[in-house]
């Protein structure tokens, strides 16, 4: 195991293939197009509104940027999606839905995307606003490059997870009357956990964990 595969087991456990439906890497993705500016209001409010550790930053070598969150416990996969939503909901409000992407299987990063025939790869906050226009490399990464970015980096242990949650969580759903009616607003946490475990077309084990994380709603 070289160093950066010992960063990526380390903060993510990628290497092990999963346990269940729990998940230690989550992933918040924006693009069609790149946009630095609005996913770094997500970077910089989950540090300084909820006092979480810094996500590690990628380009995807297609066309957006990442925010990797690294969980010091596996979580739920209902529970990491409920996060996800909730920190769209509060940072994202006014980002179209099919520009954003989350996902609690991550990618592989860095890694040859053959679309492109660019590079994902791991960057430096003060280097994210440089890959607006191109977010990729056009050779591959460093690897000791890349484990330098992530050796200074931490998960997000339990208590903090839980109570990042708890603040997320309240914030209600918010909606506009228009002269046509009732417009649909932002969706709570509650309410997208209900989406999930009311819909045929999710896994079945995603409905379920998403059912349990409703219990404390209840």
């Amino acid at each position: 195991m070289n160093r950066l595969q010992a960063e990526l087991h380390r903060l993510y456990r990628l290497d092990d293939g999963g346990a269940g439906d729990q998940v230690r890497a989550v992933v918040l993705a924006l693009g069609r197009p790149a946009e630095w500016a609005a996913l770094s209001v997500v970077w910089q409010g989950v540090q300084a509104d909820l006092g979480l550790p810094a996500p590690a930053i990628a380009v995807s070598g297609v066309d957006g940027y990442q925010v990797w969150f690294s969980l010091a416990e596996p979580r739920p996969a209902a529970q990491a999606l409920a996060f996800l939503e909730s920190l769209r909901v509060r940072y994202l409000p006014g980002i179209a839905a099919d520009r954003i992407d989350m996902m609690t299987a991550a990618p592989v990063v860095p890694a040859l995307q053959t679309p492109t025939g660019h590079w994902s790869a791991f960057v430096a906050p003060d280097l994210a606003p440089v890959f607006a226009d191109t977010p990729w490399l056009d050779i591959p990464p460093s690897p000791d490059g890349q484990a330098d970015l992530l050796c200074r980096l931490h998960s997000i242990n339990r208590a903090d997870f839980q109570r990042a949650l708890a603040r997320l969580s309240p914030a209600p759903a918010k909606a506009t009357h228009t002269e046509a009616g009732l417009v649909r607003g932002t969706r709570s946490p509650k309410s997208f956990l209900l989406e999930v475990m009311n819909d045929d077309t999710i896994e079945l084990s995603l409905r379920i964990e998403a059912a349990k994380a409703l219990l404390p709603y209840l």
